[in-house]
């Protein structure tokens, strides 16, 4: 079954294509059927070839579908490669994306643009199975374009509002920077290891870089630029929170099953260039910790569900990149996984509940929804457990593992472990503050009188809070790709490091509880000091990272814009054709006809022609 690893992104290709094709003719059960099942179809052959490739004991499985270009000696192929880290990637995929898939089928059901809609999930799909099932560079880079303007498409779905135009135009442009840092990367890996095949690249980078060599930092330093972009990571973080202008089921792929994940795995599966490269790969932990610390702090001064959830991916992205910079590649991945689990959870619970209060989103306008929302109340639950790292969730073996990968390295692992605590402490505030805001705040208005949606997307909702629960236990089979990158020792921690780690987000827990259910504490008092008020503000920006990025780039290039607005090259042709015109009409004028004129002009430029000479 294995051989047929080529229908996985085959599936959502060809929904994709009918779909489009069709264009919105075919009857709205017929797309859902095509859209989903497609998807449906993808997960079913991945858990059989899963089965078989577990059950066969190989490191890894090529399928060569035919090549692709051949240029000199540049002949990459369109072929997949499989091991223990693709087979998690295109299990996620697949699995949480069908669940989504499932959802949208009722979200969207009174949309026009239904079809549309499943179209580019589709396609979304498929271009991330490409990205990580592909065995060369050039195909993954082909799929991590693809997610790129699935993105754009799905985020500006509902572009007749200017606003989330603006923001599918900003995903755009803020990942095209990354983008662009890494092609430039892969021309420099191609130019100095002569393949983009990836398991060839990087026997070969083992054999000819030294530890710590520029051609290592240099690489590697253009990788993470393309990852930071992808996974919403300082500096380029500051797209993925306006991307909630989407529909939900659509913030919940790119934030749980697809898009976000990209730069992480693409880091994992290039594991080795950042071990040439220890001081890279160090940065990697630092960017993770900040930004994490950063979309904490904004996460706690956020009214909108979705915008809370937003930042509250870009922190946990944040513990990946920790994770794969100190090393723990396989607790990186781990992380990615339940982190899809829950985070699939909460964001398709926001839906429902922005659904049955009528598109309502800000947290503040909710309120004692436990009763009339079942279903939702016990999703986000579960889902909030999960996030905060909540003792046997799926959360809290992953974030565990990190975490104590930190605490172990050597040098500023002490600091890294400490800013990662602090995050979890965070977390356990602004999750629960959603949490208790939403189900047990004061009424306002009228609530629902019941929670919309059957069982396309009650069910979803189901498998994922067990997931969230359990996923925990799930063991992935990464150890041989990362066996000779990563100690598989038992990590030895004092019972007091880690009943405190285990304490701090409870703890977190415990303030929201306090501030935002009992209200023992007042936000309003502490809202009425000047300086809680600048810290609100500047939390609530981002950090001021749009409005750096408005002054650095934006407006000066709007400003050489408006200079340029007639094009100066234009404007330089153009005065080269008027000098032609008038010197034309001087030339004109100068036929009269009179012959007394011509003789008289010819002896003028003799005579100017001999004065010259005598000159000269």
């Amino acid at each position: 079954m294995q051989e047929f690893i080529w229908l996985l992104p085959s599936f959502p290709l060809a929904g994709f294509l009918i779909l489009v094709l069709t264009s919105g003719t075919l009857p709205r059960i017929t797309v859902a059927v095509i859209g989903a099942g497609s998807i449906g179809l993808s997960f079913l052959v991945a858990s059989i070839i899963a089965v078989q490739f577990l059950g066969s004991g190989d490191d890894y499985y090529i399928k060569e579908v035919w090549t692709w270009m051949s240029v000199g000696g540049f002949s990459p192929g369109f072929s997949f490669y499989l091991d223990g880290l693709s087979l998690v990637m295109m299990l996620i995929i697949t699995g949480v994306g069908f669940l989504i898939h499932l959802y949208a089928t009722g979200y969207m059901a009174d949309d026009p643009s239904y079809s549309r809609f499943f179209s580019y999930m589709n396609l979304f799909i498929a271009a991330m199975l490409m990205l990580v099932l592909g065995d060369n560079l050039v195909l993954l880079y082909l799929g991590w374009e693809g997610v790129g303007l699935c993105s754009y498409l799905l985020i500006g779905f509902w572009y007749t509002k200017p606003e989330n135009g603006y923001a599918a135009r900003k995903a755009f442009v803020v990942t095209r920077v990354g983008d662009t840092s890494m092609a430039i990367g892969l021309f420099l890996l191609f130019a100095q290891l002569g393949t983009l095949n990836i398991q060839d690249m990087l026997h070969v980078a083992e054999v000819e870089w030294n530890i710590g060599s520029g051609l290592a930092i240099a690489t590697t330093l253009l990788l993470l630029g393309g990852a930071v972009g992808k996974s919403a990571q300082l500096p380029l973080q500051t797209w993925l929170p306006d991307a909630m202008a989407g529909p939900t089921p659509i913030s919940a792929l790119i934030h749980a099953a697809t898009m976000v994940t990209a730069g992480v795995y693409l880091i994992a599966r290039t594991h080795v260039l950042f071990e040439l490269a220890p001081s890279v790969q160090l940065l990697v932990a630092w960017i993770g910790l900040i930004t994490l610390l950063m979309a904490g702090f904004t996460a706690l001064t956020q009214s909108d569900i979705k915008r809370i959830l937003a930042f509250s991916t870009v922190s946990q992205i944040g513990y990946m990149f920790l994770g794969l910079g100190v090393g723990a590649w396989s607790a990186a991945i781990f992380h990615l996984m339940t982190h899809a689990f829950f985070k699939a959870l909460l964001f398709l619970a926001s839906g429902t509940v922005i659904l049955s209060m009528h598109h309502e989103q800000s947290i503040f306008k909710m309120g004692g929804l436990r009763k009339a929302l079942p279903v939702s109340f016990a999703s986000f639950l579960i889902g909030s457990l999960a996030l905060t790292a909540f003792p046997y969730t799926s959360g809290y073996f992953s974030k565990d593992e990190i975490l104590l990968a930190a605490l172990e390295l050597d040098g500023p692992g002490i600091f890294l472990w400490a800013g990662g605590v602090l995050g979890a402490f965070f977390t356990g505030i602004y999750t629960f503050r959603l949490f208790f805001v939403v189900f047990f705040g004061e009424t306002s208005g009228h609530p629902p009188e019941k929670e919309v949606g059957g069982w396309h997307m009650n069910g979803p909702l189901i498998v994922l809070m067990v997931l969230s629960i359990f996923g925990g236990f799930i063991s992935i089979p990464v150890d041989a790709v990362f066996g000779h990158g990563e100690s598989h020792e038992e990590h030895h921690v004092s019972a007091l490091v880690h009943g405190f780690m285990v304490a701090v987000p409870l703890l977190g827990t415990l303030v929201s509880y306090l501030c935002f259910h009992k209200k023992v504490f007042s936000i309003e008092k502490l809202m009425s000091y000047s300086i809680s008020r600048r810290l609100h503000k500047f939390w609530h920006s981002g950090w001021g990272m749009d409005w750096l990025y408005d002054r650095v780039f934006v407006f000066p290039f709007l400003w050489l814009s408006r200079i340029n607005h007639a094009d100066l090259v234009d404007r330089f042709y153009g005065l080269i054709v008027e000098v032609s015109k008038s010197a034309n009409k001087m030339v004109v004028k100068s036929q009269t006809g009179y012959l007394r004129w011509y003789a008289f002009i010819m002896a003028l430029g003799l005579a100017a022609l001999l004065l010259l000479g005598i000159i000269l």
